[in-house]
């Protein structure tokens, strides 16, 4: 019995945990939706029980609207993580449950009974209780009590996670095969990706709340649409290339391998995928081939009982951005994963420290997305001025353009909403006159996105950006977002921190260290950079800098508190409170299940 989502929403606290999921699962199939935790894959589920309201959205079983019905009417077999079984009952008992709250007679309840615990590999052990079976026992109790209505579509919330690894290789052995005997529809929750690969007629990945991409297991691996996708299922190896007539080209190499191709003539940047297992290395004195990278040192190196991990290093061509595994911040070469069969590590022993060749067996290219905008538009003349900003930015970095109109008291509001549907890097909005601190913490609570007030009428490009940050973790999100923007530009910056006027010797050192790394960070993508340590006061230290050569300045948002909220510090207060003719670009700190960033830039 097929069962299809439209449109499912899930609010708690006003906030979406599951936006506008649309999916269909056909009849008999075992889809699994995998994601990682907090992703929304369980609150699907319980929404499909009816365990758990709907916000918005229509769930259909074979044509059916379930809205109203309650969960006990919805013909579904529910499996819990936790097995959720009786304990005070026997094995059988439990199995029966549902068949006696249906008042199935007692003959035909023992016959299903004992049909379902052969099935399930637990002939005999009808009149055990549940404290007395192991932990991979009892999860098949709570398959067979959850089979024995004989749904029409089964749902299962990570049933094997509490388990050992070798029972849930078992057990889930077992359920494919009980899933195919019995062909009932079924949608199965997890985060194991071996699990789902080896269960799924048809995966759905999730991330954030939204269903990111469906298809075969096979299919998302080896030929995935979203950098989402590629880099969460399996390893992965992401960057940003260019598109050439007959394949990719990154760096000085061109890929030019059979099966792959870009299409077209016109050059544009692309994802570019390389699987682990596609990476192939030879010794370092051996001929460069057509798919040569060129020659790395091995970084790190794991046995991994049926095959070996490294992570080596090669040169990066200036101007490569590298999506995954992440650069360290600073760090001017080019990381790449790779594993290797244990017939390959025999053929070419290595060491961390050597020197290897190395090149690529396959690879796989996603069209860029590039650069997501929304312009927030409240409708008043300052905001005529985001919207030339908007068009001007779009053009130049080749960028994806939304429209959000609203009146101002409702503007972030509608903003938010809209993002929830499309997701976008970066939300322009006008800063009009005075109250800027405050109209920018109402936005960026509300906004999952970096932000840039638009005031004054400072062209674009900009001459020169000015990123204003503190020393540590925080301001790396804001030299890495300012390079990859101000790539697309090609706008020089100057990175900006001011020190205490009272700070000793290690602060200083501190400050030169996380300076040499946004210096490395600018430079790693093109970006002509320079720095200043200064000490005194930040809001001086901006408005000269700003008087002079710079055009926009950058900073980055406070970090929410314990509730949530952002508040500005005074001199930041000052900054976008005074009177000014430059934009000023917000750059939120990193966030969500994974903390990263809405989409990609480069």
């Amino acid at each position: 019995m097929s069962v299809r989502l439209e449109q499912l929403t899930k609010r708690y606290d006003g906030k979406s945990v599951v936006s506008n999921v649309t999916l269909e699962v056909a009849s008999g199939e075992l889809c699994v939706l995998l994601g990682p935790s907090g992703s929304g894959k369980s609150t699907v589920l319980r929404l499909i029980a009816g365990l758990t309201p709907l916000d918005g959205g229509r769930i259909l079983l074979a044509g059916r609207d379930l809205e109203g019905v309650p969960a006990r009417a919805r013909d579904l077999g529910f499996v819990f993580q936790s097995y959720a079984l009786f304990r005070h009952l026997t094995v059988a008992e439990n199995v029966e449950f549902a068949l006696r709250v249906r008042r199935v007679p007692r003959p035909q309840r023992r016959e299903r009974c004992a049909e379902l615990l052969e099935l399930v590999g637990l002939a005999g052990l009808g009149r055990r209780l549940p404290g007395q079976l192991s932990g991979g026992q009892q999860q098949r109790v709570a398959l067979a009590r959850a089979l024995a209505h004989r749904p029409s579509v089964l749902l299962l919330d990570e049933p094997f996670g509490a388990l050992d690894a070798r029972i849930r290789l078992e057990l889930r052995r077992a359920l494919g095969r009980i899933q195919r005997e019995l062909g009932v529809t079924t949608l199965f929750v997890t985060h194991d990706q071996e699990e789902a690969f080896e269960l799924a007629d048809r995966l759905a990945v999730m991330a954030h709340g939204r269903l990111v991409e469906e298809g075969p297991p096979e299919e998302l691996y080896l030929r995935p649409q979203t950098e989402f996708a590629a880099t969460f299922l399996g390893g992965a190896n992401l960057l940003v290339g260019e598109s050439s007539a007959r394949g990719v080209r990154i760096g000085a190499a061109e890929l030019t391998l059979p099966g792959e191709s870009t299409g077209g003539e016109t050059r544009h940047r692309v994802q570019v995928l390389i699987r682990p297992e596609d990476v192939a290395l030879a010794p370092s004195g051996a001929e460069s081939g057509p798919a040569d990278l060129g020659v790395g040192v091995v970084e790190e190196l794991a046995f991994v009982g049926a095959g070996e991990r490294l992570r080596l290093q090669l040169p990066a061509p200036r101007g490569l951005r590298v999506i995954h595994p992440p650069r360290p911040f600073g760090d001017p070469t080019w990381p790449i994963d790779a594993t290797r069969s244990q017939a390959e590590v025999r053929r070419l022993p290595l060491a961390p420290g050597d020197r290897v060749r190395v090149g690529v067996r396959r690879v796989h290219a996603l069209l860029h997305p590039g650069l997501a905008l929304l312009l927030a538009d409240g409708g008043a003349v300052a905001d005529e001025r985001a919207r030339a900003v908007a068009q001007e930015l779009s053009r130049l970095c080749q960028a994806r353009l939304d429209r959000v109109e609203a009146e101002p008291a409702t503007l972030a509001a509608a903003a938010a909403a809209r993002l929830g549907r499309e997701p976008a890097d970066l939300v322009v909005a006008a800063l009009a006159g005075r109250g800027g601190a405050d109209a920018a913490e109402r936005l960026l609570a509300r906004l999952p996105a970096h932000l840039l007030l638009v005031r004054g009428v400072r062209p674009l490009p900009p001459r020169r950006f000015l990123v204003a940050v503190a020393v540590g973790e925080p301001g790396k999100e804001d030299v890495a977002f300012t390079a990859r923007l101000a790539r697309h530009l090609g706008a020089p910056a100057t990175v900006l921190s001011v020190l205490s006027p009272g700070g000793d010797e290690a602060e200083r050192r501190a400050g030169e260290r996380f300076h040499a790394g946004c210096l490395s960070t600018l430079a790693a993508l093109g970006v002509e950079a320079a720095s200043e340590l200064a000490r005194g006061d930040l809001g001086d230290a901006v408005r000269a800098r700003m008087a002079a050569e710079h055009d926009l300045l950058v900073i980055g948002a406070p970090l929410p508190d314990a509730q949530g909220a952002l508040a500005w510090g005074p001199m930041t207060r000052a900054l976008l409170d005074a009177p000014g003719d430059y934009p000023i670009l917000v750059i939120r700190a990193a966030r969500g299940a994974g903390g990263e960033p809405a989409g990609d830039v480069a």
